[in-house]
C-alpha cells in the first residue's frame, strides 16, 4: 500500500486525500493540498496606476448575453433599442432602462465598449469571461478569487476568500485545490442554512475522524494527507466564528432590503456588501435569463429595473459605508447582442462586441473606454479583449498578471492568459 501511494504523482495523491475528505464529510472546501510553483515573474507591471487598490472585489455576472445596445451603449437609428437613452452627469448615455444608475452613479463608472470575444455559445462564453481562458478538456482553470488566493493568501482568518452567490462553485478553484473553491451560497435567503447546528457535535465527529486517519498519516509522511488536520481546524474556525453573521440577511433593516430589491439579484448584491464588510476578497453575484431572443422590450424592463435598482442600492451603500474606495465592483456577460431585432422583436448572440463596467476601487469613474460602430456590430477603437479585462481586474487585486505560476501538470498560466491590463480606466 505505502510503495503504490509513493508511486502516485503529486497530483493524483491530492486528488486521492481530496476524494477521501469530500466522501467522509460531505465537503468540498478542502485547505490546500500541496502546491503550485511559480517561477519568477516577467515584466514588472506593478508600477502602473490602479495596482492593489482593491482589497475586495465584487463580480457581477450577467448569465445569458447581455444586451450591450440596450445597457451600456446605446444607439440611434436602425439598431437602438425599445427605449431611448438616457443622458448622465458624466457627458455619456446609458440605456432607457437604467435611470438609477444614470442619475445617481455615471460619475463613478468606468465603461468598456469595446470588449469582444470569440465565442457565441453560452456554456464556453461563461467559462471564458469567469477564467479568462478557453475551456480546454484536459484541464479546468481558476476563476480570478482562486488566483487571489494562491497569490494573496487567505483574506479571512476564518471566512472563506472566495463566495458565489445564485450559482454553484463550478470548478472555481480551476486546477488549484478544492480549498480554493468559491463558497457556494444558492440562495442568499438562505444563507448558510446547515451551519446552524453548532460547532461541538461536528467537532465531536472531525475529531474521531482525526484519529482514524492519524496513524495513517504518520506512516506515510505525505504532505498532501497532512492537510487534513488543517481542515479540521478550518472547518470548526468557521462554524464556531461570529463572522457567520454575515450570512445573515434578516439582521438587515427592511428599508436597506427593500432599496436593493426583494429578489435573489438584490439581496445577492446586499450580502455581498456584507462580505466586504466581513473581509471576503472575491464575491461573485450572478443573474441569469438575459438570452433575450424574443421580446425584449418586456424583458429588458423586468431584467433592466432589477439591475438598475440592486447595482445603484449597491454603489451607494458602499460608498456611504466607506467601502468604495477599496471595493471594484465589476458588471459583465458572456457576450453582447445583436445590433439588428429580429422577427420576434428580440436579440440574438453577438460576441463580435459587447460592454463591460467597473466602478469603485482605483476606478476613474465618468470614464469611456474603446467604442462600438455606429450600429454596435464591431469594435471601432481600442478593441479589448476578455483577457484583457481579467488582467484588468487582477491588476486592481494586486495580482502580478505577468507572474508565471506552474499548475500541477507542469504547464504555465498567468492571470488573464497574457492579457495587457488597461491602465486608462485607473485614477
Amino acid at each position: 500500500m505505502k510503495s503504490a501511494l509513493l508511486q502516485l504523482d503529486p497530483q493524483t495523491r491530492r486528488q486521492f486525500a481530496e476524494t477521501v475528505a469530500k466522501t467522509a464529510l460531505g465537503v468540498t472546501l478542502l485547505p490546500r493540498l500541496g502546491g503550485a510553483a511559480s517561477t519568477a515573474p516577467g515584466v514588472d507591471n506593478r508600477t502602473l496606476p490602479g495596482f492593489g487598490k482593491a482589497r475586495h472585489v465584487i463580480w457581477l455576472q450577467m448569465i445569458g448575453g447581455m444586451s450591450h445596445i440596450d445597457t451600456l451603449d446605446p444607439k440611434e437609428g436602425d439598431t437602438k433599442g425599445p427605449a431611448d437613452p438616457i443622458p448622465t452627469k458624466a457627458g455619456y448615455q446609458l440605456g432607457g432602462y437604467l435611470p438609477k444608475l444614470a442619475k445617481d452613479h455615471s460619475e463613478k463608472m468606468a465603461i468598456i465598449r469595446s470588449m469582444t470575444s470569440k465565442t457565441g455559445v453560452h456554456a464556453s462564453g461563461q467559462y471564458i469571461m469567469r477564467t479568462g481562458y478557453d475551456p480546454r478538456g484536459t484541464i479546468m482553470h481558476p476563476a480570478l478569487g482562486a488566483w487571489a488566493q494562491q497569490m494573496l493568501g487567505k483574506s479571512s482568518a476564518s471566512l472563506p476568500s472566495s463566495v458565489c452567490i445564485n450559482r454553484g462553485p463550478d470548478h472555481g478553484n480551476g486546477f488549484f485545490s478544492a480549498a480554493f473553491s468559491p463558497l457556494p451560497i444558492h440562495d442568499p435567503e438562505a444563507g448558510l442554512q446547515y451551519a446552524s447546528g453548532g460547532a461541538d457535535s461536528l467537532g465531536k465527529r472531525l475529531g474521531l475522524l482525526n484519529k482514524l486517519d492519524a496513524g495513517f498519516r504518520a506512516k506515510f509522511q505525505d504532505t498532501n494527507l497532512k492537510a487534513y488536520s488543517d481542515f479540521y481546524d478550518d472547518t470548526l474556525k468557521l462554524l464556531a466564528s461570529q463572522d457567520l453573521q454575515a450570512f445573515k440577511l434578516d439582521s438587515e433593516a427592511a428599508d436597506m432590503r427593500e432599496a436593493y430589491g426583494r429578489n435573489k439579484f438584490g439581496q445577492g448584491c446586499l450580502l455581498a456588501r456584507r462580505l466586504v464588510e466581513h473581509d471576503v476578497r472575491f464575491i461573485e453575484v450572478a443573474f441569469g435569463s438575459w438570452d433575450m431572443h424574443n421580446d425584449i422590450d418586456d424583458a429588458m424592463e423586468d431584467k433592466g429595473t432589477v439591475l438598475d435598482t440592486a447595482l445603484s442600492a449597491l454603489l451607494g451603500d458602499l460608498q456611504a459605508r466607506g467601502l468604495l474606495d477599496k471595493t471594484l465592483v465589476v458588471l459583465c456577460s458572456e457576450f453582447g447582442r445583436s445590433p439588428k431585432i429580429n422577427e420576434r422583436s428580440g436579440r440574438d448572440h453577438h460576441p463580435k462586441v459587447f460592454s463591460t463596467l467597473l466602478a469603485g476601487g482605483p476606478v476613474k469613474g465618468g470614464t469611456i473606454y474603446g467604442a462600438s460602430d455606429k450600429q454596435g456590430n464591431s469594435p471601432a477603437d481600442k478593441q479589448v479583449t476578455i483577457q484583457d479585462f481579467h488582467s484588468t481586474v487582477g491588476h486592481a487585486m494586486g495580482l502580478d498578471v505577468n507572474e508565471i505560476v506552474m499548475s500541477p501538470s507542469n504547464r504555465p498560466f498567468t492571470v488573464g492568459d497574457k492579457g495587457q491590463a488597461i491602465a486608462e480606466v485607473f485614477a
